[in-house]
């Protein structure tokens, strides 16, 4: 199952941005930078910077994520955020014995193609363990007859197998990884990510980091999600259709997340 947990982020970071911001407007020195910066002038600055479009100040302020339950697929795509740092489980080190998937919603639907589904994982697993045990096997005779031990040979034989079997596995496969992005990234991942032409699994990942941030930096993501939130669509001819739908949705996200 998907999990996203909000594991840190830059302390009071609405107040931290409308410093950055206050630096940039006023002739405040850096001592004098949070005096003052109570609620209510906290919430101008970011207003302020929201109606100018001035975004480098929210940069100062990251939140880091904890993501685990999703698919290698879902890695391929969220990597694609450069202005981010990752951090994620590796396969060359981790030994699948517990071998997860995850299945994808339309698939899960149709009871024919889920049961297809769940014998090819099972098959994958199977194959991945198979050949998990004939490299290692392999690796730990050779190193032996190199002049290792059997207990050194077995450990480093380990090692050099998963490097190898993990070709196998499918991009089905579960994986877990640490994420921190600052303000204006998580902005541009909204934006992208939580379109409805998103693929289903990062556009569920992206409305939970979403709902994560809010009660933290209600200003900062008072426009947060797809484009459409304000105004036309940018997909052109491949509109999903459903603005108002997906204004609705935002709109009652934020209203309880906050």
């Amino acid at each position: 199952m998907m999990t996203v947990r909000l594991i840190a982020h830059t302390p009071e970071p609405e107040k931290v941005v409308a410093a950055a911001a206050k630096l940039c407007y006023s002739d405040a020195h850096i001592t004098d930078l949070l005096d003052g910066l109570d609620e209510e002038k906290t919430a101008r600055f970011l207003t302020m910077l929201s109606d100018l479009g001035h975004a480098s100040p929210i940069e100062h302020a990251s939140f880091t994520f904890g993501i685990e339950g999703v698919s290698r697929t879902l890695l391929a795509q969220i990597t694609r955020h450069r202005i981010a740092s990752f951090s994620v489980q590796s396969q060359r080190y981790v030994r699948l014995e517990d071998f997860r998937y995850v299945i994808p919603p339309e698939i899960e639907a149709i009871p024919e193609a889920r049961a297809q589904f769940i014998a090819s994982m099972n098959d994958d697993a199977k194959k991945y363990l198979e050949l998990v045990q004939t490299l290692e096997n392999a690796h730990t005779a050779r190193l032996m007859a190199e002049g290792l031990n059997e207990k050194a040979a077995r450990a480093k034989a380990s090692k050099q197998a998963n490097e190898d079997a993990r070709f196998v596995l499918p991009n089905a496969c579960e994986t877990k990884m640490v994420m921190t992005m600052n303000c204006r990234s998580l902005q541009n991942f909204f934006n992208l990510r939580c379109c409805n032409r998103a693929q289903w699994e990062i556009r569920a990942v992206a409305d939970e980091m979403l709902r994560l941030v809010m009660p933290i930096a209600p200003h900062i993501f008072a426009s947060a999600g797809p484009r459409c939130l304000v105004g036309p669509c940018p997909e052109g001819r491949m509109c999903c259709g459903q603005q108002a739908e997906v204004r609705a949705k935002y709109a009652k996200l934020k209203e309880e997340a906050v």
